[in-house]
């Protein structure tokens, strides 16, 4: 069945910073929806790329060896398999991601905050 999704509705449903939720599929893409707070851990992803879509609040990309990057609302960055990054949100940040059904959130690194199956909104 063929039905829409309300981003409002969906970052309403859940609190939790760091937590991304299954808001979607598209092919072999996951779409998630994650609230984003402070600073993430360092990692990096060896096989999948990520897009990050800003929906509200600022993310400061950090990109190691490389000048951050500022993703405000309405902008999005592509951090490429393999580059080790850290997001960062100063304020609470909305953030919809688009990645391989295979990403983990913590990538390389496992540790507390890794989320291993996600939930659906």
């Amino acid at each position: 069945m063929i039905a829409k999704k309300n981003l409002a509705e969906g970052f309403a449903a859940f609190e939790e910073p760091w937590s991304p939720r299954v808001a979607g599929d598209v092919n072999d893409m996951q779409i998630k929806l994650v609230k984003l707070e402070g600073g993430f851990i360092w990692h990096r992803h060896d096989e999948e790329d990520e897009l990050f879509l800003v929906i509200s609040g600022r993310l400061r990309m950090e990109l190691r060896g490389q000048e951050a990057q500022i993703v405000n609302p309405g902008e999005f960055i592509i951090v490429p398999h393999g580059v080790e990054h850290r997001p960062v949100a100063e304020k609470p940040c909305e953030v919809v991601l688009l990645e391989p059904r295979t990403t983990l959130n913590t990538g390389n690194v496992d540790n507390e905050r890794t989320v291993r199956n996600l939930e659906r909104i």
